[in-house]
């Protein structure tokens, strides 16, 4: 497990590698962002890009996710893995927003996770990047570097992994960090080909050490 000051050059070395990470969901307001965000579930955030670019022109608030058949909607975001799923999330969502929320997007983490298809992680992000309140929220990314740099334990659960970050963090560093944890993932650490062999950080990875030596012995 990496110490306080170690973690410190690698939250440093990533804020020179992506001084701008950010959130990559294209929206306009908070109420987009939960749907981009329960869109992005197993699927990548240029794919449901290109999808929203079409469907936040056709509908602007709930009531036209809800104005129209469960099947054209489907149809809508048919490109997106799970869409049946998440087309029915995302009615149920509007819906709640309608009868509860006077149609706006709470901005409290609890009430957000009453939402359909609304988890923890979407909860932090549409917290995080909406309403500016500090939060850390672990997508696959953010597990598979906080892992393998060994800030956090292999056998973590999602939730542990929040919980280390949350603690080994600066609070006023979350929302940041959580950006250029993902981007340091999607970009440099990816999950099948990491660039260990150039990585600056690779002197306190053991399981990029580990990737370097195998090659060689190749």
């Amino acid at each position: 497990m990496l110490t306080k000051i170690q973690i410190r050059e690698c939250l440093d070395t990533m804020t020179e590698m992506f001084p701008d990470a950010h959130c990559e969901l294209i929206h306009d307001n908070p109420f987009e962002l939960v749907i981009a965000v329960a869109l992005s579930a197993q699927c990548t955030d240029a794919l449901v890009n290109k999808v929203t670019k079409t469907l936040f022109q056709k509908y602007k608030k709930p009531e036209d996710y809800l104005a129209v058949p469960l099947e054209e909607l489907q149809n809508d975001i048919k490109s997106i893995g799970l869409y049946r799923n998440k087309a029915k999330n995302i009615r149920k969502l509007c819906e709640t927003l309608l009868e509860d929320y006077n149609g706006i997007v709470p901005n409290d983490h609890t009430e957000l996770t009453k939402l359909a298809g609304v988890g923890r992680k979407t909860a932090n992000v549409v917290m995080s990047v909406a309403f500016g309140v500090p939060a850390i929220a672990v997508d696959t990314h953010v597990e598979r570097v906080s892992k393998r740099l060994g800030i956090c334990r292999w056998k973590d659960s999602v939730l542990e992994v929040e919980k280390t970050l949350m603690k080994k963090i600066p609070r006023e560093e979350w929302s940041d960090t959580h950006h250029r944890l993902i981007f340091f993932g999607r970009y440099h650490c990816k999950a099948q080909s990491p660039q260990c062999e150039v990585c600056p950080l690779v002197h306190l990875c053991r399981e990029g050490q580990k990737r370097i030596k195998k090659a060689a012995l190749k």
